[in-house]
């Protein structure tokens, strides 16, 4: 315990430096960090430029729904979904092991994580979840470093010649999600909910009747329902998986640990909120958007309707098959709009043997009537029970509630007031000292664990640079651009600026560092230069940064050693 700073303990230590890589195990392993990047984000200078944008020109005079659904869309044009194995680069499962097995137990990991053994139920139960990801080109232990990006980590994907715009993955656009709904939407924080499950992270926003963030998009409750491609997707993890946490501006509760520091009470009205989000009682529509998706129950039934005085009955597959090039749809008030565009030629005068007239059968499910006997129907029923009737599978309820006191933040408050008030907070809040290293405000924390995190899980900057000598390293960097993709005391990663090649001075000569801790001796920053000691050599960069700072970088890898010990 020595050999870390005695304000630190190791699990401590360890928390701290995964606010700067927040990959998803570290988010796993330390649900406190979710919601500081939720933070850091809102306190980003980038969403609150977006206010600017005239495409929300006069938002606040909008309702809840219109503003999500525009947030929603600036968020598809500007951002694309990515989970490119090499983006963030590899690590393998005794590395990570080693560095976990004290804070959390192996076991549960396994069966609770994706990249450490968890297989899914149901739709994942025949996948092979390293198939699923592209992983099985490489031995059974590597796994994906896989980052949760910060907004400008996310803004910065356009620098790389493959992307457009910018780019995350779904953690990622999970907190991203949450901070552009407070900053542009003023949803208030305590009517947003993150939820992480073993292969995907969502947001439930409680307005109206509940309203779902997914990767880019969003999915109401008619959404929900609809039988959609998009939303069969959607469904997918809250069907078919545990909810591992569930983070609040109150507080977090995880499925795998005892303590939570959510409020007891916000937690239990989330799991009635989402419950009532994912049931819906028997109706016509949501029977004929199970249809939709189930294409194979579609054979069992025709559909009869009145055509000038006469009645016509058509294969309900035909009238599906007609909706897909159709703006109408079959489950909804368009539907009559929609059987008009059937050809006269598909209809029939006569029932059609064997198929139940599909409104007899709704009517009986509606009213609860009809007596349901044969093994087909009984089927069909089962099924359509569970697609209306989804049974989230929340953590218990039954954990040692912390009570500790929740940050106050609203929407009526400016970036700089949200900013001041979270580090006047740090001292007396973990979730506000948490934000300040997740937010890399370098000028009030503590650099040892931000450079153990660079220094040992940088594996993109290791293989750009890990083969040069530090003459040529050093050439290489004065070609990359000099800004930093964060803004005034902030620092970027050797990997985010590797990825993205723009770096500031600073960031430059902790690249060097990175690559050759052998050779490193000391850090020096003022002002304006940079300079770094490898050997009996010495490095200058330029730096905009405005810190005034020394670091002894023999006594960092020392401590690094240390904990690998």
């Amino acid at each position: 315990m020595s050999k870390i700073d005695p304000d630190f303990s190791i699990q401590e230590f360890e928390k701290l430096s995964s606010c700067f890589t927040l990959s998803d195990m570290e988010i796993f392993v330390f649900p406190e960090l979710f919601y500081s990047l939720v933070l850091a984000n809102i306190c980003s200078p980038i969403i609150w430029e977006w206010k600017k944008d005239p495409w929300f020109k006069d938002i606040d005079k909008r309702k809840d729904t219109q503003k999500i659904n525009r947030i929603k869309q600036f968020i598809m044009d500007n951002f694309e979904f990515n989970l490119d194995l090499q983006t963030w680069g590899l690590t393998d499962k005794l590395t990570e092991v080693n560095r976990f097995k004290e804070f959390v137990d192996m076991d549960i990991l396994a069966n609770s994580n994706a990249l450490f053994g968890y297989h899914g139920d149901k739709y994942y139960f025949d996948i092979d979840i390293r198939k699923h990801f592209g992983l099985d080109k490489y031995n059974g232990d590597t796994i994906p470093y896989w980052k949760t990006e910060t907004v400008e980590a996310m803004s910065a994907f356009c620098h790389k010649p493959e992307y457009k715009n910018g780019a995350g993955e779904c953690v990622s656009f999970a907190c991203l999600y949450a901070a552009a709904l407070f900053v542009i939407g003023k949803i208030p924080l305590e009517k947003i909910y993150l939820m992480a499950t073993p292969l995907h992270s969502q947001n439930f926003i409680d307005i109206d009747q509940g309203v779902l963030t997914n990767n880019r998009r969003i999915v109401t409750k008619n959404m929900w329902y609809n039988g959609t491609e998009l939303s069969d997707k959607a469904r997918r993890a809250l069907e078919n998986e545990q909810i591992t946490m569930v983070c609040h501006l109150s507080g977090y509760v995880h499925s795998t640990y005892c303590d939570a520091t959510i409020d007891a009470q916000v937690f239990k009205d989330f799991r009635q909120k989402l419950s009532a989000f994912l049931s819906h009682q028997p109706d016509s529509d949501t029977f004929r958007s199970f249809l939709r998706i189930k294409p194979e129950f579609q054979q069992y039934f025709q559909f009869s309707f009145k055509v000038k005085g006469s009645t016509y009955y058509i294969e309900v597959e035909k009238i599906f098959a007609c909706e897909q090039n159709s703006k109408n749809s079959f489950s909804d008030k368009s539907k009559k709009a929609l059987l008009q565009e059937i050809s006269t030629e598909e209809l029939r005068l006569a029932p059609i043997e064997n198929r139940t007239n599909l409104k007899d059968f709704e009517k009986h499910l509606i009213q609860k009537k009809g007596k349901f006997s044969c093994q087909k129907t009984l089927d069909i029923l089962e099924q359509y029970n569970q697609f209306i009737h989804v049974t989230p599978r929340f953590p218990c309820l039954m954990k040692n509630y912390l009570g500790k006191s929740a940050l106050e933040i609203c929407p009526e408050m400016s970036r700089e007031q949200i900013l001041d008030y979270l580090i006047a907070s740090a001292d007396e809040n973990t979730t506000a000292k948490y934000f300040l290293y997740t937010y890399r405000r370098m000028d009030k924390i503590d650099w040892q664990p931000f450079l153990y995190a660079c220094l040992t899980r940088s594996p993109i900057c290791l293989e750009a640079f890990g083969s040069l000598t530090p003459e040529q390293l050093y050439a290489e960097l004065g070609k990359m651009s000099n800004k930093s993709i964060y803004s005034s005391f902030r620092l970027a990663t050797p990997d985010e600026a590797c990825n993205f090649n723009t770096a500031d001075g600073i960031e430059k000569a902790i690249i060097m560092a990175t690559c050759f801790p052998k050779l490193s001796k000391k850090l020096e920053i003022s002002e304006t230069e940079t300079k770094i000691t490898l050997g009996n050599k010495t490095y200058k960069f330029k730096t905009d940064k405005n810190i005034a700072k020394t670091i002894d970088l023999k006594k960092i890898n020392s401590l690094i050693k240390s904990l690998r010990d």
